[in-house]
């Protein structure tokens, strides 16, 4: 066989691959449909309050936010815009990079978050925890922990 030649996937990988794919699809797809209705905001937009709500001051340098929402630069500086005319999110220039922007969660922004955070984690719940027991947990954790080291 030649080293160029595609390594394809067995029988058991093209499964375990394809309901993979189609659970995150769903999942992002139930998300999205759920935080639409119950909180008029998209998954993305969610994450990224999310986010800011955990940083030390609600602040974040927007290339670190999008690292943290796996988002690139122009996609989130397009939500973080339209966060900003909702007033959720304030973008300023940073104190000592003229290059760097950093992202404020507001007030009115954490309650938006706080409001439409039950509803979320419920959703969660629901779509992955609930059908899992404690060790396929800890399974899926520590999967995926592997799976994210670059």
């Amino acid at each position: 066989m030649a080293e160029d030649a595609p390594r394809w996937l067995d029988d058991e990988q093209q499964r375990a691959w394809r309901a993979l794919i189609t659970f995150v699809a769903r999942l992002e797809e139930t998300l999205d449909r759920q935080l639409q209705r119950d909180a008029g905001l998209p998954h993305a937009y969610y994450q990224v309050l999310a986010m800011l709500s955990e940083a030390p001051g609600r602040t974040l340098r927007m290339s670190e936010l999008a690292r943290r929402t796996t988002s690139s630069p122009s996609r989130l500086s397009h939500a973080v815009a339209r966060l900003e005319e909702k007033g959720w999110v304030r973008r300023q220039r940073h104190p000592t990079d003229r290059r760097g922007a950093l992202a404020t969660l507001t007030d009115e922004g954490f309650a938006v978050l706080v409001a439409a955070a039950p509803g979320h984690v419920e959703a969660v719940r629901q779509l992955v925890f609930d059908r899992l027991d404690r060790d396929q947990v800890r399974q899926l954790r520590t999967i995926f922990a592997h799976l994210s080291d670059d």
